[in-house]
């Protein structure tokens, strides 16, 4: 073989390259060749995949990167005066061209960017060692230059190049795609390469695998450009020749073109680059006075060990002197030492730190430490989970801080580490199945409506491919087998999906090194972020430390509600020393009150913690585990046995001490763990593998681990190395059972160290919420401000609760939500235009001068503090004078002549010949007016206006016995989830109304915002933000709809929204309009869709007779359910027991079954 490609972009050119990287390296392989090139725009993200991928093959992997270089200066962010910007392939040689392959990449993204990372000569010199440089493309600057017809131009830079890397590792690099231009530079450089005795390279700019797939080069290049394909003045490429050649197809192009392609295999030969995985380069820390670092982890540990268990330290003391040794013998003393330090500087700072987070919180060294506050003792948590003797691989400890905090302990780690050896960690998004189709259908140019339709029929499906969907839906195959617009759309969305479409920065990962990261790693930036070029596995293959810093939203409302009790009761709590086993929070988590409290909102929770009714915090762990797919399938069982804890039954009484903390049923990892353990004699660091095995699902090892666990292993020279099941008194028919539930189990068993962790995150919010409900609606309400929709849910539940959420008050509010006797305070930051600083400076002169007695001393006190007039608008708006007496409508018409005329006395007196103010009383009367208030509509209005929501009403509460008879859900409901076919009386009793993709609804809200947009058919449809008493929603009216119901849609019109739910991902739901009318006093709906739902007791059916006789005597056209809950039992009355649903028979029905008992919808 003598030809090696050396320029070849893959899927990590993001939107120009539709190479993924395992077929385009076995199709390389198919070919016979024995070296491969990456070569992606301006980026080195997939030189480690490609690496190992070649590597598997028995390719040899050349790594490189074509490069931006701009003419100029990298750092003039312009095109302008002659600094255009060109490619230059680079190819590293070896470990040194390698790391000056990063450094030169990294460069372009931290100092060059402009559109593209751009170096510039400057770079290039800077780190020309051990790198191979290849003149590019048509876009390169020689070939640019010969184009140009400056054939001078390009023997200069030509000679510069050579010069910077060496004859013998510059090449004049020409290709042949069937282009014009490619002829001409090839017509130069093929002569003058002989004359200046430079070497020639013949490539392919490949940008996909074979011929045919040029198609899908041309999507996503109209993907990238937002252009569609049947437009002809685009960036395309001008021919179908840009895929992975043969050499034959090669030499046809170049063979009569010496050395042109024999030298890309001297290429080849020339480079020698191995990758070192799995070896750490762990930061060292700086133990005080140059100390050992073991010892002084292990004096930390011995301190805290002291200060956590007290007395029974000693009982403990085995345990840590166990893990510490592990530690050691790993190599990660320094590691637990780091993740201290940076715990330890944010809890001095009060910066919120979660209890643990992950398998870390197994082990005692982590609780010792302070790294974590959950005692692993007391809740029987494995420290082999965390960190296996027996399974070298780095420890994992996530941490999670207050989201608003997190950043002060990230920016501590760059400053102690050194800003070269800190950064962020770089992800990928790729095209999953429904954006591929949507994507494909813009730029094909199908119909949005037509491409939406078809989208919505694949699955929602973390793990969900189109090819699966044709499968699993029947009418997505009908309609890819009998539409060929559907036909090829969904082939090319096949095509493209799974592909890179951009890169972002990791939620949370943050690497630490011990040299400067670009000796390791690529880098660029992402949002002024420094981030990896490499994704977090790669980063961690490499041997670097990568640890996540998560921000989580309740540690910070946890904290703002211990500030607000503090200030409005003076009490300081301790959230870590509350009592665990408080007996009335316990039991508002079993009536499912747990609106605002973590992980417990959904109403799926909501339901199984009713029907669990926990009772201590080991029941929130099994609760936490339990509520997802897989566990699901134990709650009924675990139910069951929590009510009945005397039918608990165990297939061997050693399964009892394991499995009683949940009932029998197994729940956890660390239980499989126990059980291989404590049944078949395994070490726990032993028993961690078989979990691993069998959550994998791997059959070899599991069918070899079974023989072991059953009858036990020996030794060559006949010791024992697994006791077994049947040495321990297992019999073999029990310890098979025993194997098979776990194995079925194994794959869906949780994290205890987990849950456990976040069980106390559990336990705490709703300890706040059942203690100091005012305090922590407060803190909830202010971490979700940029949210109407959860404002409005949480401040009905506070209503719900019986607090009361008062509006903002000059004299009472600060500036967040605070309390006041039990009620909850708007705070006057929260009122848009009004910024956090000008409020402290408003409270502050209210606590040294006093309260404010008018608008006019507010006015004419704050004029020194930069108080500007918008900010006195919004005030006014958000009706924080009121209080004061003050009327809104003559306040706005008054404010800017009244500040005008202090600031105006002000200017007059301020050389001090008089009092600075003069006659109060001349001022006021000079502005004083006496017009009518708004309109409590108008009021409201100005609300919304001035702070995003409605505080002294909402414009739909006059409307509340309409809303009750006609919508069908709230706009709070909208949540994605299913329901079965036919009607779930079950559902509508327990108010657990989750709906599905498509489903019909009828809503009453408030247009609040309509944009309108012409169609390409030219006309005109409206986009409807709506909203309804418990959030808000985005309303699609397509043109039939708009042209028979615009004359609704004006700003804040009560209407009635008839349509379907659309839910796509990544997106809020949004609904589909069929239909539009005004909502007015006195509608009822359609008595066809009215339906009457009654619920029974087992066992009263003398109650459901006397329901027949009310129903007989008022009959009409609204079917009537009958539902009787202990059975789950549904029955649709007869036609003639069909009622009329008027006041009449309602009111007979509730009287006699009880309100609750009694719904018509």
């Amino acid at each position: 073989m003598s030809f090696v490609h050396l320029h070849t972009h893959t899927e990590y050119s993001f939107l120009d390259g539709a190479c993924r990287i395992g077929p385009l390296v076995k199709r390389a392989k198919e070919l016979n060749m024995n070296a491969l090139t990456i070569t992606d725009h301006g980026d080195m993200c997939g030189v480690i995949e490609f690496y190992k991928e070649a590597k598997a093959a028995g390719i040899k992997p050349l790594i490189g990167c074509e490069v931006y270089v701009a003419a100029k200066d990298r750092n003039i962010k312009s095109h302008d005066n002659g600094n255009t910007t060109h490619h230059l392939v680079l190819i590293a040689k070896n470990m040194t061209g390698y790391r000056n392959l990063i450094k030169v990449v990294s460069a372009g993204f931290i100092d060059g960017f402009y559109y593209k990372p751009r170096v510039d000569f400057s770079v290039l010199k800077q780190h020309a060692e051990g790198l191979i440089c290849l003149s590019a493309c048509l876009a390169g600057e020689i070939p640019q230059a010969i184009v140009n017809g400056d054939e001078e131009r390009a023997k200069k830079l030509i000679a510069q190049y050579s010069s910077l890397y060496g004859k013998e590792n510059f090449f004049l690099e020409i290709q042949n795609h069937g282009i014009a231009d490619q002829r001409r530079v090839n017509a130069f450089l093929i002569p003058y390469a002989q004359e200046a005795g430079i070497g020639l390279v013949a490539t392919n700019d490949v940008h996909y695998i074979e011929k045919k797939d040029a198609k899908y080069q041309d999507l996503l290049m109209c993907i990238q450009t937002n252009r569609k394909v049947a437009e002809t003045d685009r960036m395309a490429f001008e021919t179908d020749e840009f895929y992975l050649k043969s050499e034959e197809e090669m030499n046809a192009l170049f063979g009569q073109v010496p050395g042109a392609l024999s030298n890309t295999q001297k290429i080849a030969d020339m480079c020698d680059l191995e990758f070192e995985f799995g070896v750490l380069k762990l930061p060292k820390f700086a133990v005080p006075n140059s100390g050992d670092a073991f010892d002084y982890l292990k004096s930390l540990c011995y301190e805290g060990l002291h200060k956590r268990y007290g007395e029974k330290a000693n009982e403990v003391k085995e345990r840590l002197d166990f893990e510490l040794e592990v530690i050691r013998s790993m190599g990660y003393v320094d590691y637990f030492l780091i993740v201290w330090d940076f715990i330890k500087f944010a809890k001095d700072r009060k910066i919120p730190v979660g209890p643990g987070r992950g398998s870390a919180a197994g082990s005692v060294v982590s609780y010792c430490l302070n790294i974590t506050n959950i005692d692993p003792i007391r809740f029987g948590l494995i420290f082999e989970r965390f960190l296996n003797p027996e399974r070298i691989s780095m420890p994992d400890i996530d941490i999670d801080f207050c989201n608003e905090d997190r950043q002060q302990v990230i920016d501590y780690v760059v400053e102690k580490y050194g800003r070269d050896c800190v950064s962020q960690i770089i992800t990928f998004n790729k095209m999953k199945a429904k954006n591929a189709i949507r994507d494909v259908g813009r730029v094909l140019d199908i119909s949005y409506s037509d491409t939406d339709a078809i989208a919505k029929m694949i699955p929602f499906d973390l793990h969900m491919t189109i090819d699966k969907a044709l499968k699993l839906n029947p009418e997505l195959k009908a309609k890819y087998d009998g539409d060929a617009t559907v036909h090829e759309l969904i082939d090319d969305a096949m095509a493209l999906e799974g592909l890179i479409r951009n890169a972002g920065t990791h939620a949370a990962g943050v690497v630490i090194s011990q040299k400067p990261l670009t000796e390791y790693v690529p880098l660029q930036k992402n949002d002024d972020v420094l981030i990896t070029q490499f994704p977090k596995d790669t980063v961690e293959e490499l041997g670097l430390l990568k640890m996540d810093f998560l921000g989580l939203r309740n540690l910070g409302i946890i904290k703002d509600a211990l500030n607000i009790i503090q200030d409005s009761t003076g009490e300081e709590i301790n959230i870590d020393d509350i009592n665990l086993n408080e007996d009335g929070v316990y039991k508002m988590i079993s009536r499912g009150e747990t609106e605002g409290v973590f992980q417990l909102e959904s109403p799926g929770m909501k339901q199984f913690i009713k029907e669990m009714r926990p009772e201590n915090i080991e029941d929130i762990v099994a609760a936490i585990s339990l509520y997802r797919p897989g566990p699901m399938d134990q709650i009924p069982r675990y139910i069951t046995n929590k009510i009945h804890p005397e039918n608990v039954q165990y297939k061997h009484p050693a399964l009892e001490p394991i499995l009683n903390v949940t009932y029998g049923c197994m729940v956890y990892q660390e239980q499989v763990m126990e059980i291989v353990r404590k049944l078949g004699g395994y070490s726990l660091a032993r028993a961690d593998l078989v979990r691993r095995a069998m959550s994998k699902k791997k059959a070899d090892v599991m069918n070899e681990e079974r023989k072991n666990f059953i009858y036990g292993k020996e030794n060559e020279d006949g010791s024992v190395q697994i006791e077994g099941c049947l040495r321990r008194g297992v019999d073999e028919a029990t310890a098979n059972a025993i194997f098979d539930e776990m194995m079925d189990f194994a794959n869906y068993a949780f994290n205890k160290s987990h849950a456990a962790a976040y069980a106390f995150v559990v336990y705490q919010t709703a300890y706040l919420k059942y203690f100091y409900p005012a305090q922590y609606m407060a803190a909830l309400l202010s971490s979700v401000l940029d949210s109407p929709d959860k404002v409005n849910g949480y401040s009905a539940e506070a209503a719900r609760m019986g607090i009361k959420i008062l509006p903002p008050d000059i004299n009472k509010s600060a500036a967040g939500f605070t309390v006041a006797d039990g009620d909850i305070r708007f705070g006057l930051a929260v009122i848009k235009n009004v910024g956090v600083g000008c409020v402290e400076a408003i409270v502050e002169e209210r606590r040294s001068s006093g309260a404010y007695l008018s608008y006019r001393d507010f006015a004419k006190r704050t004029l020194s503090l930069n108080v500007t007039k918008r900010v006195h608008e919004y005030l006014i708006k958000a009706g924080a004078f009121d209080a004061l007496g003050e009327k809104r409508s003559c306040l706005l018409k008054d404010f800017e002549g009244i500040i005008d005329s202090f600031a105006d006395d002000f200017k007059r007196n301020i050389s001090g010949q008089m009092s600075l103010w003069g006659d109060e009383e001349e001022t006021a009367d000079a502005f004083s007016t006496d017009i009518a208030e708004f309109s409590q509509k108008e009021l409201l209005k100005l609300e919304k206006e001035s702070i995003g929501y409605y505080i002294s009403g909402h414009p739909l509460n006059e409307f509340a016995d309409e809303i009750a008879d006609i919508s069908t859900l709230s706009f709070s409901e909208l949540q994605r989830g299913s329901t079965p076919d036919g009607e779930d009386v079950a559902a509508v009793f327990e108010e657990n109304r989750n709906v599905t993709d498509g489903a019909k609804v009828k809503i009453c809200a408030l247009a609040t915002g309509v944009k309108t947009k012409i169609t390409k058919n030219n006309k005109m449809m409206a986009f409807v933000t709506a909203e309804d008493l418990t959030g808000q929603a985005e309303i699609l009216v397509f043109p039939n709809v708009y042209e028979r119901c615009k004359q609704y849609l004006t700003e804040d019109a009560p209407i009635v929204i008839s349509g379907r739910l659309s839910f796509r991902e990544d997106e809020e739901p949004k609904i589909l309009c069929d239909a539009i009318s005004p909502l007015e006093h006195g509608m009822k709906p359609p008595a066809g869709e009215q339906k009457l739902f009654m619920k029974f007791e087992l066992g009263k059916d003398f109650l459901i007779d006397r329901a027949k006789a009310i129903l007989a005597e008022h009959t009409g056209d609204v079917p009537a359910y009958i539902f009787v809950e202990e059975k789950n039992m549904t029955a649709l009355a007869p036609k003639s027991l069909w009622c009329s649903g008027g006041d009449d028979v309602i009111g007979a029905l509730k009287r006699l079954l009880g309100e609750k008992n009694v719904i018509l919808k």
